[in-house]
């Protein structure tokens, strides 16, 4: 008799918390650090509770960067090019491009067409 490999759901496997995955953690917690030096000048103030705030919104963001993907909108010209792609590495592109002071020339073919006519 003959193997056969039985498919199985193995999507959730990687996730803690059913919510969130290694990435996602790892990018709540850092927005939750950077969240952190806001509750520190906030609970130096006196203001514990707006610091804790900000907190929870650093790690909200960063979750959202760590998990979710640009949506594919034709209505805006950005997400036509990225739709589909996790948002992280967008960002990540995105600064090694202007890291590396790169500029996009763009020819614009409706301009010439309209010459020779």
């Amino acid at each position: 008799m003959g193997t056969y490999n039985i498919p199985r759901n193995v999507k959730g496997e990687g996730r803690i918390l059913f919510i969130f995955s290694t990435k996602a953690l790892i990018y709540s917690g850092v927005g939750a650090l950077a969240g952190g030096l806001f509750y520190i000048i906030f609970n130096l103030i006196g203001m514990t509770f707006i610091g804790i705030i900000f907190v929870v919104l650093f790690a909200l963001i960063g979750f959202i960067i760590g998990t979710f993907k640009v949506p594919n909108l034709t209505k805006f010209d950005i997400t036509k090019k990225t739709g589909g792609e996790n948002i992280d590495d967008v960002i990540k592109r995105a600064i090694k491009f202007k890291s590396k002071k790169c500029k996009y020339y763009i020819y614009d073919y409706t301009k010439e067409e309209k010459k020779d006519e």
